[in-house]
């Protein structure tokens, strides 16, 4: 009697094969962390014959199968059992959702009386890192508010009404989506009161946040600049200095020579000194 039950399922599915279009795939998602769950045919256990997920993901392909009440085979071997709900139908189990779950996953089950194919294309909702705050850029003021590495973008806005702002938007390699947006403030924009609201689905409220001045980055920048001013006024003045007393003992030089006596030639006074001893000597 078995036998004629597995010869069942194999025309089963060799007819569904044949007869079946492909079947539409269906979008789903799950936050970064949560149990998933995902129903192949909604039959119950005792009406099902052969249930096999084949599963898609980034840089390999699996299949867990089930047969005979038991589950039969499972070469993904990454804790997604299979398991049922309280109305006894079974599901695939996704523990503890990360980047690493996210793929198509498609079941294939055989039931009395019939037979289905489910196709879902998993994929995952992470929040966003957020942070704002106030910079200076050439005489301007310019508010800035960040969401990165998000899944999927997340969205903007600001308080400030009026003023276009510049969006820049980073896609990693790793699926990971990074939004920035900058807002140049004009004169007399009250940027005490101004937020930017960050909308993301995994928030059930959006984030709120009021950008500030950056603690010590104004201030270490006066001070950046002010040594390099320092430095090179200090590099002046030595070389200033050194040229002038370069100047000086060149110039005292030329003084001391202009001012030195004369020295007599001595082969001019010796024969005159000789000549004044023989007269003296001849008078004597």
């Amino acid at each position: 009697m078995r036998d004629v039950t597995w010869i069942c399922v194999a025309v089963i599915l060799l007819v569904s094969k044949v007869w079946s279009l492909d079947p539409g795939i269906q979008n789903v998602t799950f936050n970064l962390g949560s149990d998933a769950n995902l129903t192949c045919s909604g039959k119950s256990w005792n009406e099902t014959l052969f249930v096999i997920w084949t599963i898609q993901l980034k840089h390999r392909t699996c299949k867990i199968t089930w047969k005979d009440g038991v589950q039969d085979k499972d070469n993904c071997s990454d804790g997604k059992p299979l398991g049922n709900k309280s109305k006894a139908q079974f599901y695939l189990s996704i523990p503890n959702f990360s980047t690493e779950d996210v793929g198509i996953y498609k079941c294939e089950s055989v039931f009395s009386g019939g037979n289905k194919n489910d196709a879902f294309n998993v994929t995952i909702t992470v929040p966003p890192v957020t942070s704002a705050w106030l910079e200076h850029k050439v005489k301007k003021m310019v508010a800035v508010c960040k969401a990165e590495r998000g899944r999927p973008a997340a969205n903007i806005s600001w308080s400030l009404q009026g003023i276009a702002p510049f969006v820049t938007t980073h896609h990693d390699s790793d699926g990971f989506i990074s939004v920035a947006s900058h807002l140049e403030l004009t004169k007399g924009v009250d940027a005490e009161n101004l937020t930017c609201v960050i909308r993301h689905p995994y928030w059930k409220q959006d984030r709120i946040l009021a950008p500030e001045l950056r603690e010590g980055y104004f201030p270490w920048l006066l001070i950046l600049i002010g040594v390099v001013v320092l430095i090179v006024l200090v590099g002046l003045v030595f070389l200033a200095h050194k040229k002038i007393m370069t100047l000086r003992s060149c110039k005292q030089s030329e003084i001391s020579f202009s001012k030195s006596p004369p020295t007599e030639d001595v082969e001019e006074v010796e024969p005159y000194a000789s000549y004044v001893q023989r007269e003296n000597s001849i008078y004597n």
